[in-house]
C-alpha cells in the first residue's frame, strides 16, 4: 500500500504561483506513475497532469498547458506541481495520485490517492 500526503495549498492572487508537493511512502515509489488532479465544489474532478515512473513523457492538460509543471524526485520519493499565473478557475483540491501502469489521464489509471490540498485563486 501506498500513500499520498499532499502539501503546499494556500490562498493566491490571480497571476500569482504555488509549488504543491505529494510525499509518499509505504511502498516502492520509484517505478509508480504519478498524476495530480483536481476537483472544484460542483464540479467533477478533472485531469490535471502526469508523469512516469522514469520521470519522462510528462503530460498536461489544455487548461493548464504553459502554466503548470510537473516533476519528481524519486530519491525523495515526492512529486511536484508547479503552477504559475493562477486564475481563479484553477481554484479546487488538488490531489496526488499514483499507480503502477502506465501514465494516465483516466482516475481509473491510479491505484492511491491522497487526501488533497486546497488551492483557492482570487480575482
Amino acid at each position: 500500500q501506498v500513500q499520498l500526503v499532499e502539501s503546499g495549498g494556500g490562498l493566491v492572487q490571480a497571476g500569482g504561483s504555488l509549488r504543491l508537493s505529494c510525499a509518499a511512502s509505504g511502498r516502492t515509489f520509484s517505478r509508480y506513475a504519478m498524476g495530480w488532479f483536481r476537483q472544484a465544489p460542483g464540479k467533477e474532478r478533472e485531469f490535471v497532469a502526469t508523469i512516469s515512473w522514469s520521470g519522462g513523457s510528462p503530460y498536461y492538460a489544455d487548461s493548464v498547458k504553459g502554466r503548470f509543471t510537473i516533476s519528481r524526485d524519486n530519491a525523495k520519493n515526492t512529486v511536484y506541481l508547479q503552477m504559475n499565473s493562477l486564475k481563479p478557475e484553477d481554484t479546487a483540491v488538488y490531489c496526488c495520485a499514483a499507480g503502477n501502469g502506465i501514465a494516465s489521464m483516466r482516475p481509473s489509471g491510479y491505484d492511491y490517492w491522497g487526501q488533497g490540498t486546497q488551492v483557492t485563486v482570487s480575482s
